[in-house]
């Protein structure tokens, strides 16, 4: 009995690897190898280890044709957090795409610093979000701090909708909720813990970005106007008021900006409890509290 004959279409991941990493090299894209193993995860529908162990049976023509279209858009910079459409961030797993900013790790200082002045696992406290995007901020602390609720704002429904099945998905929705509001302009209540990470990039170097972030990612997350500081200055008018007591409002900056920022927060009565750096001695979190 005569055995089946192989299928030419088939193909080996290691030769697809190979292509796809030289591919994203010539593309600019950092970490090239790295990325095709992802994207190629991604496809399969496997584990980066599963790939690199190489358990898998040679590659249909079908998974070789869907790879090479995440292969092109990648090659094109679109952001892999869109391509496979998750980003991790605090170890937790969230849901983006278009129209949402990709979550950064140095965002992640906000978070331990947050926890760091609210250290009572149990407190019962009441966070505010501004600028939530997917959310990663506001329900990153409240993983951490199971009596805490919050409320996470944005002026992008789009934003508004992942956040809120980013919710939905780590089971957060019961203590959070999310508002569509231009900063502070329909929110209400007093607050212990705000965090805050508006746009802040200066106009004028917008078109020097990578282009997974000047092409794909919403400019109304990166502008921050001409000197990058319009947000702050819209944000630090009414903050005092969303504030309790005890509260401290959690911001991030961009390189450089430290001086001004603080400068806006004592203009409207906020004390500058700390600026904290991050791993490359850069000030990229600003700590503020009622006067």
């Amino acid at each position: 009995m005569g055995t089946n004959p192989p299928n030419t279409d088939e193909r080996s991941i290691g030769r697809l690897l190979a292509d796809a990493t030289a591919r994203l090299r010539a593309a600019g894209v950092d970490s090239p190898r790295r990325e095709a193993r992802l994207l190629f995860a991604h496809v399969l529908g496997v584990s980066q280890e599963d790939i690199v162990a190489e358990r898998l049976p040679p590659v249909t023509s079908n998974e070789a044709s869907a790879f090479e279209t995440v292969l092109k858009r990648r090659e094109a910079r679109e952001p892999l957090a869109y391509i496979v459409g998750r980003r991790e961030f605090w170890s937790l797993d969230f849901a983006v795409g278009p129209g949402v900013l990709v979550p950064r790790p140095e965002s992640e200082l906000l978070i331990e610093q947050a926890l760091k002045h609210f250290p009572d696992r149990n407190a019962h406290l009441r966070v505010l979000d501004l600028g939530t995007g997917s959310g990663c901020l506001l329900l990153s602390f409240l993983s951490e701090r199971p009596q805490a609720i919050g409320v996470g704002v944005d002026i992008s429904e789009a934003a508004l909708a992942v956040a809120q099945r980013n919710a939905e998905a780590l089971k957060l929705s019961d203590r959070a909720r999310f508002l569509r509001s231009d900063w502070l302009e329909n929110v209400s209540g007093a607050f212990d813990v705000i965090l805050i990470n508006p746009p802040y990039i200066p106009q004028t170097v917008l078109a020097d970005l990578q282009p997974e972030v000047r092409t794909y990612e919403p400019v109304s997350a990166l502008d921050g106007g001409p000197g990058g500081i319009d947000a702050y200055r819209d944000i630090a008018t009414g903050l005092k008021g969303r504030m309790t007591g005890g509260g401290y409002a959690f911001f991030e900056i961009g390189q450089g900006q430290a001086e001004a920022v603080e400068s806006l927060l004592a203009a409207s009565a906020l004390r500058v409890a700390g600026t904290v750096c991050d791993l490359a001695g850069i000030p990229r979190c600003v700590i503020a509290a009622p006067m």
